[in-house]
């Protein structure tokens, strides 16, 4: 039976949000013989989260037994990824219902794309959503063309958080990256450089505004320009070498 593998990495702030993320898990549409796993990733030194990953049949959970941040943890759960697709569920965002089955049909209809971008639309704290612009045309991206938009606009250009992968692609290319911030899209450039992708026109996931948010914390502004750096200088390398990654 083909499998597609869910990754989140969790702390113990998160624990509140984490039950909703599940539940979101639970009412996947997935196309007829796909089924999921979901693989929790504690980034801490305690189980503080173990309970609420338990009341999911399809969870597998972990602990680090230490705190080594959101990129490691989540490369720890790809190490235990069995599907042949992975997708990135942060603790604090939702899956609409139908947003795995979007990227599998996409996948299936698309066989040369490495990767699906998901549209998602902000989840505010009273409850509603704000919907915000797609930063390119829904349908087939070849390759080269995201990373010239993050170039020019030096923008991530697209929310990192809704990625769906091949599994192999992801473990070629080292999984998530160690930059001090856009560890995501520091993937999300290797894939774009040398990888044809999707972008499908539907929202697929909810992307959860709260005050605890990582990216909301004070200080996170610092070591950014770094590492767009690193990741523009990610892109000139892949250019430089001419990589390209042969059919799926």
């Amino acid at each position: 039976m083909p499998l597609i593998s869910v990754l989140t990495p969790v702390h113990a702030e998160r624990a509140e949000f984490l039950a909703a993320a599940g539940e979101s898990l639970a009412g996947q549409k997935l196309p007829e013989g796909w089924d999921l796993e979901w693989l929790v990733q504690e980034d801490g030194p305690d189980s503080a989260v173990a309970e609420i990953a338990g009341r999911f049949p399809f969870a597998r959970y972990q602990d680090n037994g230490e705190t080594l941040g959101v990129n490691i943890a989540r490369n720890v759960a790809l190490c235990r990824a069995g599907g042949s697709l992975v997708h990135v569920l942060d603790s604090d965002d939702l899956l609409l219902p139908d947003a795995l089955r979007t990227a599998v049909e996409a996948f299936d209809a698309h066989p040369r794309i490495h990767w699906v971008t998901g549209q998602a639309h902000d989840l505010l704290p009273d409850s509603t959503r704000l919907s915000f612009a797609a930063p390119l045309e829904p349908g087939l991206i070849e390759p080269g063309v995201l990373t010239q938009l993050i170039l020019d606009s030096g923008r991530p250009a697209v929310p990192c958080a809704g990625l769906t992968a091949r599994t192999e692609t992801v473990r070629a290319f080292g999984g998530w990256v160690a930059t001090p911030r856009g560890g995501d899209l520091a993937l999300v450039v290797a894939l774009a450089e040398t990888t044809p992708g999707f972008l499908p026109p539907e929202v697929t996931w909810l992307y959860r505004r709260h005050p605890g948010q990582i990216t909301g914390q004070a200080g996170w502004t610092r070591l950014q320009a770094e590492s767009m750096a690193l990741i523009r200088q990610r892109i000139a390398a892949l250019r430089g070498l001419g990589v390209r990654v042969g059919a799926a």
